[in-house]
């Protein structure tokens, strides 16, 4: 593939991770957005569908997965590069969901709970594997 086609389709599926955050919001089910835009020092958590949330938690990670794996194959063309990647994210993905939902069962700090649902619902795991990968190759 031509490095100008390449470098068009990573930047087309940056702009498609955008657009998931902005556009498609709206279409999952997660009451704490809410929460967190307002006083959420003084209220507290809202009433939560632990099965909806938990499998609007799961689409949206899995399309920010797909997404990020498709980069990281633009970028890397290895296969043993994206084995690897999609271990680390379903690895992540049980370790944060695991802890999310003991987080929203047991009343835990509102500073927990923000931070593993961010992990879960951000593409933030491409801005660490890009550079992790790219600093293997340098090592090569």
């Amino acid at each position: 593939m031509k490095r100008k086609i390449q470098i068009l389709l990573v930047v087309l599926l940056f702009l498609l991770l955008i657009a998931v955050r902005v556009f498609i919001q709206p279409y999952f089910y997660d009451p704490l957005i809410e929460y967190f835009k307002n006083d959420y020092l003084h209220t507290a958590i809202p009433n939560l569908d632990f099965s909806k949330f938990f499998l609007n938690i799961f689409y949206r990670f899995t399309l920010n997965t797909i997404i990020s794996l498709v980069i990281i194959y633009l970028i890397f063309n290895d296969l043993k590069v994206i084995y690897f990647s999609i271990k680390f994210y379903v690895i992540a993905f049980v370790i944060f969901s695991s802890a999310l939902f003991v987080f929203l069962k047991f009343d835990s700090d509102y500073k927990l709970i923000f931070y593993a649902r961010r992990f879960l619902i951000q593409p933030l795991f491409v801005f660490l594997l890009l550079p992790a990968f790219y600093y293997q190759q340098l090592k090569k």
